[in-house]
């Protein structure tokens, strides 16, 4: 398998790199084979995405008959863990073991439990169908705990990888690397959803556990993979339990109050959730907008993931290619918000035109536009952490963006049906009894949310002492 990945990547850096922008970041001490090695949780966590959020979201509602509220409720259970990402970093930060690691442990353990929750996932969700083969609550339980490991296990290994990826990194090519690192999670998405579509497109219950387990094992399999000899073993850090012990451990109050101390910290943090918040609210609402607005046939609507994945990496490429220029990386965040303007404006503007060309304009757009958001604020988050001490600054980044996400997704769903209901009894006037009045209403808060995201990015636009703003 090792001799696979670099006979693939020695291919890759053979091609031009106006083509391949990554072709270039590799370097005689990290060699690009090592990072596309490494990169290999990504596609993990990309398949776990896919699997929770894209394929048992329909296989439990339309194959298994769960409640719909329910499947939502499951769904969500995973974001509850995502502030915590922010200490899982600065644990890594300063973990000893006696093996002298401190970011393997932590890959493993979120490993381990992604493994675990998918491993039992397929029969807590047949028995939450099934109620009459055990008690409801049983199921249930099941259910929500498969869930939580799962979402534990994939914040745990990305937040603690990337900092693996930045602590490997030269300074000056850190940025580029993350963004890498994004572009191999949207390949696992893009992948992962055609083979799951292709496997279970046939479904029984025992494809189902067939699948599910399966992706269990091929997630130990890669993350096995990516960790095989990537984090050099300290002798300064493999000391005794007793030694360990009597060792005092930085405390997580004094390390988070010196990373605000950056005048630009919270104001940082506020552009990135913002943002997020504009970005996401439309995330459940693109296919039955077209769908319901549109009149799209189901295939139609299908497409649409693969058109936001267009778009999504190409803006992780072109955010690669401007850090390689030497561009302002909030520059390049302030890029993909004027890219979602454009796209909401589209959306909005299809509706009342019938055009389904501007709804897949829309849809790319903003796909380009979430794509070079997300690569640019994180490419800071890592540009700006210190050499060995990222996990505290990436966590932050993650603890932040996967939060702003879950919380975007749900308002987005609430104020739709609100609006639509709203609408449809006649309270709104003659003029929005309109099936599309409440998709409008919830493109108008995200276009403000990405005017406040602009507000947000300007002075940070201006600070040249930003060390990823000087890249």
């Amino acid at each position: 398998m090792k001799r696979l990945t670099n006979s693939i990547a020695r291919s890759l850096v053979g091609i031009d790199s106006r083509f391949l922008p990554f072709a270039d970041i590799g370097t005689p001490d990290l060699p690009l084979s090592r990072l596309i090695r490494l990169s290999l949780f990504q596609l993990t966590v990309g398949m776990a995405v896919v699997l929770v959020i894209g394929t048992l979201n329909r296989v439990m509602i339309v194959e298994l008959g769960v409640p719909a509220w329910l499947v939502a409720l499951m769904v969500a259970l995973p974001l509850i863990l995502a502030p915590f990402r922010t200490f899982i970093g600065f644990k890594s930060d300063h973990h000893r073991s006696a093996l002298g690691w401190r970011r393997v442990p932590y890959i493993w353990m979120g490993t381990m439990l992604q493994f675990g929750g998918l491993s039992i996932m397929p029969f807590a969700l047949l028995l939450l169908s099934e109620p009459s083969v055990g008690p409801n609550v049983v199921g249930q339980i099941g259910a929500a705990a498969a869930f939580l490991l799962v979402g534990a296990g994939m914040h745990t290994a990305q937040t603690v990888g990337l900092a693996l990826a930045a602590d490997m990194a030269p300074e000056e090519s850190r940025p580029r690397v993350v963004a890498m690192m994004c572009s191999m999670l949207l390949v696992g998405m893009v992948v992962s959803a055609v083979v799951f579509g292709i496997l279970l497109s046939d479904f029984t219950p025992q494809r189902l556990i067939e699948v599910v387990q399966g992706a269990a094992f091929v997630t130990m399999l890669l993350n096995s993979i990516a960790l095989w000899k990537q984090e050099p073993r300290d002798p300064n850090r493999a000391t005794s339990a007793a030694a360990r012990a009597a060792i005092p451990e930085p405390r997580f109050r004094d390390a988070w109050k010196d990373f605000m101390q950056d005048p630009n910290a919270t104001r940082r943090l506020v552009a990135i959730g913002v943002g997020t918040v504009g970005f996401s609210m439309q995330d459940v609402l693109l296919e039955p907008f077209g769908g319901q607005v549109l009149h799209l046939p189901v295939a139609a609507t299908t497409a649409l993931t693969a058109l936001l994945a267009i778009g999504g990496l190409a803006g992780y490429l072109v955010v690669a290619r401007g850090l390689a220029a030497g561009m302002n990386v909030h520059r390049l965040a302030q890029i993909g918000v004027f890219s979602g303007l454009a796209a909401l404006i589209s959306l909005i503007v299809s509706a009342p035109t019938h055009s389904v060309a501007l709804f897949a304009l829309g849809t790319v757009l903003i796909g380009f536009g979430t794509g070079q958001f997300v690569a640019s604020t994180l490419s800071a988050s890592m540009g700006l952490a210190k050499k060995g001490d990222s996990g505290l600054a990436l966590g932050a980044w993650g603890a932040v963006q996967a939060s702003a996400a879950g919380i975007a997704i749900a308002l987005g769903g609430v104020t739709r049906d609100g609006v639509s209901s709203l609408a449809a009894s006649g309270a709104l006037g003659a003029a929005l009894n309109d099936p599309a009045t409440g998709y409008a209403v919830v493109y108008t808060i995200e276009i403000l949310m990405l005017l406040a995201a602009l507000i947000a990015l300007g002075p940070l636009l201006r600070d040249q002492g930003n060390k990823a703003g000087q890249r």
